[in-house]
């Protein structure tokens, strides 16, 4: 064939696109400031040729390297492993949380499963320190192919660098499904225009070169940089001079595969089952791969050939010339090839140091079940899930399940495959692992166990529709065989008619708060779960009057939790809690002192732990309470951090705080654009709740604004139906649009409603937002008696909003009895507090309230402090409590450095230039003494 005719060492041509993007990038991390940049496009385009051009002009720099590897995406941060491992002389640097983390992750010490923020923020350290001596340039290869830990790690990586001299440069594959790296600056690399195209076939091709021949190739390859440099080597020189026998049209990576196949198939027998053996083998380890050949008699010469035809080097790893040439080699081995290359490997790893690598070799040699592999792959799923790599240890339990030959043990593994899948997100896997499940002898408990988790997937897929009855059913199989996971499915069965709300498909949250009060009998002694279940159960069923006395208890015992530490158990079922109701058990007891302890424990806790999972949820629950206080600015910070953490994973953010903080803000367009976006995706889900909350959000944004009649329709959807945490808002919005807009009868009906929550509760709270919508309704003296009530008892809490909106109406009240003296006092202050916290609806209504009574105000301006960024406020405020830079970054999964950065600009906004003046032009948070 025409091998010796091409010449393998070629320059990049038609790229001078690309290579000024990547030297912009080097440059700017050059210039002390972070840089990221995602390259994309097919297989053979030149993206790892772009990142060996970063690599070679990354003078100055220190260089880090990965290249993913498909067949080794199943094991849990190998490739971070991999591209730290020239930087782990620093690990001892990093605080003791990130330094264990890492730690575990990597292997290098026994722990618990660490959370993966903690990995990818002692990640973000490890570079950042790295940094402070040089420039790093850290290139990632192949990220499609990276394991699923990894992948989030570096994403969480990407989203975080701002000051660092660090240049984060991805190479990956297209891909509609990208969400980890979705919305990072990305290049997309084309194909060579047909003049760069001929040059680079003739600059490849040192024989004489017909002129159709080329024209074919050119036109065959799409610009494709390694089409264009393989096609030839399927020809002979002679073909090259004049004949046709070019490969058959087809995609052009599988054309590229065919003709490195063709390669590899001319090599010698030995050479060949060296280089299969070396594309079974992930890491690149020489000594590994010499050992595995030693085993199959490869005698140490056939390197030579191999290494001759361009496909491998051996050095200090082996390294294959493309990762195409890696597919084409596995790709076109036969079962038994493949099975003989697997088993060598699993011989030649020690059991002791790389028990998982020598499972998963184990697993692929496998010809049929056998149980000694499925346990082995069991043990790994294990240590998987210890080091945090869910993916992994749904991947080592599905192969597990698949070479178990007892039937029996094979459905248990199944079952705790399926679990893992639900846990790591794996919906397509947790349904084929169901389905395999079922296939097999199920007993009566696996049978409910198998139910329930289809109800669990359901729910995650949908938040609403049918999830309620697929759980409530879950749970009556489950309880005569296993009462406490009965119990768990009951209490989530109440969460899912909780999310569903309106939209519910099944049975409503009445019929399940019934089947969870007549269902088994708590534990002794009374686990979380228990508390939770029973309490939510009483509320639903026998109202506020008689249930708010044991959700009452229910909160305490979650605070006792929280201040003492819970258990693994019992944090699972206190986020449970905040998961049951999003608006949790503080706001619906109006217990203004409770919900800021709970949100700011929360918060601490999921911190503390890096909880992936939870720490979005809890920043959006401590956003809501600051939005109450009248605190934006931090409110919209924790939301800003909340999503990008929600991005950085790969989730979905919350944006329900969001509706809430839009409509206070009052700035039309903007929350009327959010809210049908909100109530257009949650209709579609089926999940109630959220629609009743943009509704609420809809009716408060219109009162804000003096639109009573748009507010009033609004409120009175929120309120056709009771959702918890909800409806009592919705109801104050609704007496207030029903009393301006001449509604009486419809006003006082909600107020009957409202009592029967604000009373029960007893909190300054929940009486003085009783007292001011009474007041609305009340007889000119009896009015004026309830307007003073509601703000004595709102002054003495932190629900600053409403504060300042019973100033309000207390002012408009006054103004329309002629007493221009005194409603300018209430006025004033509603007008004042308002324009301070951001509530620009409410203010322009105090300021036409103003006007009205004869006095001059102005609108207000945008002052110093809103020039602010979200993150600047939140990272000024905690350098005003005197955090440490290290300490603001710890709590904002952010890098010294980046702090230090942001409190230069914002001491230049401020016109400061130390931490001990942000005390004198930042007023400290709303804090009752």
């Amino acid at each position: 064939m025409g091998v010796p005719a091409i010449d393998s060492q070629v320059v990049l041509r038609g790229r001078g696109q690309e290579m000024a993007a990547l030297d912009r990038v080097l440059a700017t991390a050059q210039a002390d400031s972070s840089a990221v940049l995602v390259l994309r496009g097919v297989p053979g385009i030149g993206k790892s040729a772009l990142l060996d051009y970063a690599a070679s002009r990354a003078d100055g720099f220190r260089t880090v390297a990965v290249a993913g590897i498909e067949s080794e995406m199943e094991l849990p941060y190998a490739s971070l492993h991999q591209l730290c491992t020239p930087l782990l002389g620093r690990l001892g640097e990093l605080p003791a949380p990130q330094r264990d983390a890492l730690s575990v992750a990597f292997g290098l010490r026994e722990g618990g499963p660490p959370q993966r923020f903690l990995v990818g923020l002692a990640v973000l350290s490890l570079l950042a320190g790295a940094a402070v001596d040089q420039p790093v340039a850290c290139l990632v290869d192949d990220a499609q192919w990276l394991d699923d830990g990894s992948l989030q790690a570096l994403a969480f990586v990407a989203r975080r660098l701002v000051a660092e001299p660090v240049a984060l440069i991805f190479a990956r594959r297209d891909s509609a499904g990208d969400r980890e790296l979705a919305g990072l600056p990305e290049l997309i690399v084309k194909g060579l225009r047909a003049p760069e195209a001929r040059a680079l076939l003739a600059s490849a091709v040192r024989v004489p070169f017909d002129p159709l021949v080329r024209e074919r190739i050119v036109a065959e390859a799409h610009g494709n940089p390694m089409a264009l440099l393989q096609m030839p080597r399927a020809l002979t020189p002679a073909e090259l001079a004049g004949g046709f026998g070019l490969p058959g049209g087809g995609p052009v990576a599988d054309c590229i595969e065919t003709v490195l196949h063709l390669r590899f198939q001319m090599l010698p027998e030995e050479s060949r089952r060296l280089l299969m053996t070396g594309a079974a083998e992930p890491t690149g380890d020489v000594a590994l791969l010499w050992r595995a050949a030693g085993l199959q008699g490869i005698p140490g010469d056939a390197a030579t050939a191999a290494e001759a035809a361009g496909l491998i080097e051996f050095g200090s790893r082996a390294r294959f010339h493309h990762p195409l040439v890696r597919s084409a080699v596995y790709q076109g081995m036969s079962a038994p090839q493949r099975r003989a290359a697997h088993q060598a490997l699993a011989e030649a790893t020690d059991p002791h140091l790389d028990p998982d690598r020598r499972a998963w070799h184990r697993a692929h040699a496998a010809a049929r079940p056998e149980e000694s592999v499925a346990f082995d792959l069991e043990r790994s799923a294990c240590r998987a899930q210890g080091r945090g790599g869910a993916v992994a240890a749904a991947a080592f339990l599905r192969r597990a399940a698949e070479l178990t030959p007892d039937p029996a043990r094979r459905v248990t593994r199944s079952l705790a495959a399926a679990q893992a899948a639900i846990d790591a997100g794996g919906v397509d896997q947790a349904h084929c692992m169901l389905a395999a499940a079922e296939a097999g002898p199920l007993d009566d408990l696996q049978r409910a166990r198998l139910e329930r988790l289809r109800a669990r997937l359901v729910f995650s897929e949908v938040r609403g529709g049918d999830a309620p009855r697929r759980l409530l059913d879950a749970a009556h199989r489950l309880a005569p065989l296993d009462a406490a996971l009965a119990r768990d499915t009951l209490l989530e069965a109440t969460g899912a008619a909780i999310s569903a709300g309106r939209l519910s498909e099944g049975p409503g949250l009445r019929e399940v708060a019934e089947a969870a009060r007549a269902g088994p009998p708590p534990s002794t002694p009374p686990r979380m779960v228990d508390v939770l279940l029973d309490s939510l159960a009483g509320l639903i069923i026998d109202g506020n009057a008689a249930g708010v006395d044991a959700l009452r208890r229910a909160l305490h015992v979650v605070q006792q939790e929280q201040r003492s530490g819970a258990s693994d158990a019992d944090k699972r079922w206190l986020w449970l809690a905040f998961r049951v109701t999003p608006e949790p058990l503080a706001p619906e007891l109006w217990d203004d002192e409770a919900w800021h302890e709970l949100a700011a424990g929360a918060v601490a806790v999921s911190r503390e732990a890096g909880a992936l999972a939870i720490l979005p949820m809890a920043l959006t629950y401590q956003a809501c309470a600051h939005v109450h206080a009248g605190e934006f600015d931090t409110a919209a910070a924790l939301i800003d951090e909340a999503t990008a953490i929600s991005d950085a994973a790969g989730g979905v953010p919350m944006m329900y705080t969001s509706l809430v903080l839009g409509a206070w803000r009052g700035q039309e367009s903007q929350a009327l654009g959010l809210i049908e976006a909100t109530i257009k995706e949650v209709r579609a889900r089926g999940e109630g709740r959220v629609l009743a909350l943009a509704e609420y959000a809809t009716a408060l944004l219109h009162n804000g604004l003096g639109h009573y009649d748009v507010a009033l329709a609004a409120a009175t959807r929120a309120c056709q139906y009771e959702d918890p945490g909800i409806f009592g808002w919705a109801l104050i919005e609704l007496i207030e649009a029903a009393a301006r807009s001449g509604q009486p009868e419809v006003a006082a009906a909600a107020l009957g409603k409202l009592t029967e929550r604000t009373g029960p509760s007893g909190t300054d709270w929940a009486l003085g937002a009783e007292a001011c919508s009474r007041a609305l309704l009340s007889d000119d003296q009896a009015a004026d008696a309830l307007y003073q009530e509601a703000i004595e008892r709102l002054e003495r809490g932190r629900i600053t909003v409403y504060l300042a909106r019973a100033h309000l109406l207390y002012g408009e009240w006054l103004r329309r009895r002629n007493r221009r003296q005194d409603s300018r006092t209430q006025l004033r202050t509603a007008y004042e507090t308002f324009s301070r916290i951001g509530a620009d609806g409410f203010a322009e209504r105090a300021r036409r309230e103003l006007l009205a009574t004869g006095e001059a105000v102005r609108k207000r301006t945008v002052d110093t402090l809103s020039q602010l960024t979200s993150q600047e406020t939140q990272i000024a405020g905690l350098a005003r409590e005197g955090n440490t830079n290290g300490e603001i970054a710890a709590q904002l999964f952010i890098s010294s450095r980046t702090v230090e950065w942001h409190l230069g600009n914002v001491f230049t906004k401020l016109g400061v230039s130390s931490r001990r003046q942000l005390r004198s032009v930042l007023s400290p948070p709303n804090r009752r003494q």
